[in-house]
C-alpha cells in the first residue's frame, strides 16, 4: 500500500516535471544543498556556544533566539527542494540505504532538539551567561553536531548510490 502511494507520487505533474526537465532537478539539488548547509551552520553556532568553543561572551538565550529564525526557514527551504527531489522517483529514493539513513538522522535531530529546549533549557537562567555549561547542554551540543554531520554525509551518499531515472 505504500508503494502504491509511492508511485502515484512519481506519476504526479510534479514528479514527472522534475523527472523530466533536464535543469530543474539539479537547481533543486543546488537549492537544497544551501539549505541544508544554512541549517547546520546556524544549528553549528549554537552547539560551538554551548561546548564553550565560541561567542563566549554572548548569551546562549539570546544566540539561540537569533538564530531560530535562520534556521527554520532553511529547514524549510531544504524540505521543500528535498521532497520535490524525492517525487522525481520515491521509490529508488525510499528503497535506498543512505536516504533512510538521512531520514532517521534528521528524525535524531529533531528528538534532540526538543529535549534540549523542553528539558535542557529549563534552567537556563543559572547558565546563560558567566557559569559553566552544564553536561546536559554540551553532550546536547557535541549530539547535535554529530548527527548533522552524518545527516550531511548521508545526503551525499544519497548522490552517489541511488539508481538513475
Amino acid at each position: 500500500m505504500f508503494y502504491d502511494w509511492l508511485q502515484w507520487l512519481n506519476d504526479t505533474a510534479i514528479g514527472t516535471m522534475v523527472r523530466e526537465n533536464e535543469v530543474l532537478f539539479p537547481w533543486l539539488e543546488v537549492a537544497h544543498v544551501i539549505a541544508v548547509t544554512t541549517v547546520f551552520g546556524s544549528i553549528l553556532v549554537v552547539d560551538l556556544r554551548l561546548l564553550g568553543l565560541a561567542s563566549t561572551t554572548y548569551p546562549i538565550s539570546r544566540l539561540t533566539k537569533s538564530m531560530l529564525p535562520l534556521t527554520w526557514i532553511s529547514f524549510i527551504g531544504a524540505l521543500i527542494t528535498g521532497g520535490l527531489m524525492f517525487a522525481s522517483q520515491p521509490i529508488n529514493y525510499f528503497d535506498n540505504f543512505a536516504f533512510r539513513a538521512k531520514m532517521l538522522l534528521l528524525v535524531a535531530a529533531g528528538l534532540n532538539m526538543i529535549v534540549f529546549h523542553l528539558l535542557t533549557m529549563r534552567g537556563i537562567a543559572l547558565w546563560d551567561r558567566d557559569a559553566p555549561t552544564p553536561m546536559s547542554a554540551r553532550v546536547a551540543g557535541v549530539s547535535s553536531i554529530v548527527i548533522w554531520v552524518a545527516v550531511v554525509a548521508f545526503g551525499r551518499w544519497i548522490g552517489f548510490t541511488l539508481s538513475p531515472f
